[in-house]
């Protein structure tokens, strides 16, 4: 099978949380079982380019992501997990990745622009695999700053047959942030011809009401951490989508084959 991963954390390149741990497990295990693996984060200015031997994909580069009617470059980057064969890509954007941290500031600040960071991260990743010609079976995103993965490929992508038959897992993890995301980041998502019906829970952009857009357009939801707020766990229950329960790497293992029977 082949298997997109997505996520904005990922050891060694970011520090160690049940996120960025997850984010490597899950895809070395599917990866050693044969599978075709590929994984996308975003090339944050913390992670050195040199120790980690990150070099730019020029064929891949070139493309531009309009966000909120403005052109933003989209540069892809890519290195090898170390003592694996397994590439990761890094989406690139001077504006939106180059700054020294991952989602605050230096003085803690969560960064204004988080919400077009976000948009550009998914929308970057699925023109890329486009350019690759590279047609993953499953996406499997995680974490609250890839939440709108599902949307963008449910809604935005919904008539173009490259993405056919696509399967959409998203896992939740507890990396909460306060307050909100912009207050036009509905508008900046709607502006990609996506209808407010499919946005209500962007009228107020807090971290619980992103895991709830993934959660909408998923067609899994795995549960990332051992505990999750009790108003996301009744929301995936009321929900009545698929769900996985928190439990160990090696165990999510049968989750893509019952997702792509068709596949298998």
């Amino acid at each position: 099978m082949r298997i997109l991963y997505v996520s904005t954390e990922l050891v060694p390149y970011t520090p160690e949380n049940t996120l960025s741990e997850a984010s490597l497990e899950i895809p070395k295990l599917m990866h050693s079982k044969g599978n075709d693996v590929r994984i996308f984060m975003p090339r944050f200015g913390t992670i050195n380019e040199r120790r980690h031997q990150l070099h730019e994909v020029i064929r891949l580069s070139g493309m531009n992501m309009i966000i909120n009617d403005m052109d933003q470059p989209l540069i892809i980057k890519v290195a090898s997990l170390p003592n694996e064969r397994l590439q990761v890509y890094f989406i690139d954007n001077e504006e939106y990745f180059k700054r020294k941290g991952i989602y605050v500031n230096k003085t803690g600040e969560f960064y204004p622009d988080n919400d077009e960071r976000s948009i550009f991260f998914v929308k970057g990743i699925l023109e890329t695999i486009k350019k690759l010609n590279w047609k993953p079976d499953v996406i499997h995103a995680q974490g609250w700053m890839s939440a709108l993965m599902p949307l963008y490929l449910k809604k935005y992508y919904a008539d173009d047959a490259f993405f056919d038959d696509v399967k959409m897992v998203f896992s939740v993890f507890d990396n909460p942030f306060e307050g909100e995301l912009d207050e036009q980041m509905i508008e900046k998502v709607h502006f990609d011809g996506i209808s407010k019906d499919d946005l209500k829970h962007l009228e107020k952009p807090t971290f619980e009401n992103l895991l709830k857009v993934g959660i909408d357009n998923a067609d899994l939801v795995v549960q990332g951490d051992e505990v999750l707020p009790q108003d996301i766990m009744d929301y995936i229950e009321n929900s009545k989508k698929e769900f996985k329960p928190h439990q160990a790497p090696e165990s999510l293992c049968d989750i893509y084959p019952t997702l792509c029977e068709e596949v298998e």
